[in-house]
């Protein structure tokens, strides 16, 4: 089943590519697929299974939807591409620092995307924890093919995997996958209680992130990550990252290793639009000079 296309307007110099990259999980996500001025994501809705194309040409977006998730989807699609944020309020702050007003006008057009679909993204951000990005990319592209369908829509793609599936799996079932029980363990807790975090969309961002935090194995990190995605969090500011505080400090302040203190000294001139200010970090590339190898990879399905 095919919905009416949705035609959506975009602001001057709008960066369809950065905005939505951060709604893939890796290369082989096999719920969406990246093109030059595409997207095609499979989403579980409360209507249920959907399909939504963007395709982004100057100077519009167009949704186009499919399957029985397809209206709820284009209701939203203006938000998924970024299209409902409103950065205007961060512009006179970015001024007040010499290297984010530069990242600020290198790349004016960024724009924060919102998912709303909460369950999806705790999946995907639990895979990531206290693991390198490629084991946690390889492992939720290992779920979603073990336990996803296929998706409604001309493209092959695959559903994320429904919460009572994920409630329901014993353990074993997510070992060959990479996953380890503590990982696993925090998912199926999770997937029971999937329809009361859904609920946390309507809250305000810092809310709906201590609310997250309530649940075991939602820490602020998991939090914060979650929040950034799926309500589009303009503030949201991974504490506990591996990563982040290094490029912040470095970026900022030319410091070459960072804490998370020191972060949040950082970003506090820029309270309420944090989360731009690291995704104008990472976009850009900035990296800290590497101290030591770079972790080794592991297989949890071989332990």
């Amino acid at each position: 089943m095919t919905a009416a296309d949705r035609v959506l307007a975009a602001p001057a110099r709008y960066d369809f590519g950065r905005t939505v990259a951060v709604l893939r999980t890796g290369r082989h996500d096999p719920t969406t697929r990246l093109a030059r001025g595409e997207l095609w994501k499979a989403s579980r809705t409360p209507d249920g299974p959907g399909t939504v194309h963007l395709s982004y040409r100057q100077p519009a977006v167009t949704a186009t939807g499919y399957g029985p998730g397809a209206g709820w989807l284009l209701e939203r699609a203006d938000a998924l591409a970024g299209l409902r944020d409103d950065p205007a309020g961060f512009l006179p702050l970015a001024r007040q620092h010499p290297v984010v007003a530069v990242l600020a006008d290198g790349m004016p057009g960024l724009r924060l995307a919102r998912t709303e679909r909460v369950f999806d993204e705790l999946v995907r951000v639990v895979l990531a924890q206290k693991v390198t990005t490629i084991e946690a990319t390889r492992s939720y592209a290992a779920l979603v093919r073990r336990f996803g369908e296929p998706a409604p829509g001309p493209v092959p793609l695959l559903l994320p995997p429904a919460a009572e599936t994920i409630a329901a799996a014993p353990y074993w079932m997510f070992h060959p996958l990479g996953i380890e029980q503590r990982r696993a363990d925090t998912l199926r807790r999770l997937a029971a209680v999937a329809d009361r975090l859904e609920c946390t969309v309507h809250e305000p961002p810092d809310q709906a992130r201590r609310l997250l935090m309530t649940r075991p194995g939602v820490g602020p990190w998991t939090a914060a990550e979650v929040a950034a995605v799926a309500y589009g969090d303009p503030d949201a500011v991974s504490v506990g990252d591996y990563h982040v505080p290094h490029q912040v400090a470095y970026a900022l302040a030319g410091e070459q290793r960072g804490t998370d203190q020191r972060m949040l000294e950082l970003l506090a001139p820029f309270g309420g639009h944090r989360a731009r200010v690291i995704r104008l970090v990472v976009h850009a590339g900035v990296q800290e000079p590497r101290r030591a190898p770079r972790a080794a990879l592991r297989s949890f399905a071989r332990f």
